[in-house]
């Protein structure tokens, strides 16, 4: 069993969808939380505005305005005004990725929505990653984004459990590591080995809800039990 990293080096995100899940996420130790609809969409600035007043974890809001991952020229400009919005209301962050029809993360409308986030705000790139036909070829090109802070990925379209091993061969690119933010279908037993190959972000999702499902709130305890497991 390898040994864990000092967890003071690591981030815990949880995601959120209701101002009601933030205390837990604070209490058990999230160092950010990352928020959408259950549907995984951008909420509506009043929720981000409670969200951010629930405590001073920094908030990462997702921009996505439909289920696809591709967008348009007049949705890609409503975007760039909600994370204005966003950000008024105290957004630290934001997470996004858009792939093209080839299935191949498009550089150019994700560069244009990054140099477009008020006060240069970090980003990190949705599990849109996942769907990406080439995974080697797609991290080279997030690489060079602008303002990137890290990449969502499990390694499969399917998950963790399909692409746990996938993943830590990529992590074994210590750009990939350090930009990685390991989640979708996370285990326990994935976090020593992820944190030993020198991934430093994880994200954890129904984990932290009491029966695994979005009609409970982020239970303490559950954070605090992934916690520990930092070190």
């Amino acid at each position: 069993m390898p040994e864990p990293r000092d967890a003071r080096d690591t981030v815990l995100e949880v995601a959120v969808a209701h101002e009601r899940d933030v205390p837990g996420a604070a209490e058990g130790g999230a160092d950010r939380v990352r928020l959408a609809t259950p549907a995984g969409l951008s909420p509506e600035p009043a929720l981000v505005s409670a969200v951010c007043r629930e405590s001073d974890l920094p908030v990462h809001v997702v921009l996505r305005l439909d289920d696809s991952w591709t967008t348009t020229g007049g949705e890609l400009a409503r975007l760039v005004g909600l994370a204005a919005d966003y950000a008024a209301c105290g957004a630290a962050g934001f997470s996004f990725g858009f792939l093209d029809a080839d299935l191949e993360v498009d550089t150019a409308v994700c560069t244009h929505l990054a140099e477009r986030l008020p006060d240069g705000l970090p980003w990190t790139f949705s599990r849109a990653f996942d769907a990406t036909l080439d995974p080697r070829r797609s991290w080279r090109r997030v690489l060079g984004l602008p303002g990137l802070a890290g990449v969502h990925s499990s390694g499969s379209p399917q998950g963790m459990t399909v692409g746990y091993d996938d993943l830590l061969a990529a992590a074994a690119d210590p750009a990939v590591a350090r930009l990685l933010v390991a989640g979708g279908g996370l285990l326990a037993e994935h976090v020593p080995w992820l944190l030993r190959a020198g991934v430093r972000q994880l994200a954890l999702d129904t984990q932290v809800r009491p029966g695994a499902s979005y009609r409970s709130y982020v239970d303490a305890g559950h954070v605090r039990s992934w916690r520990r497991l930092l070190g």
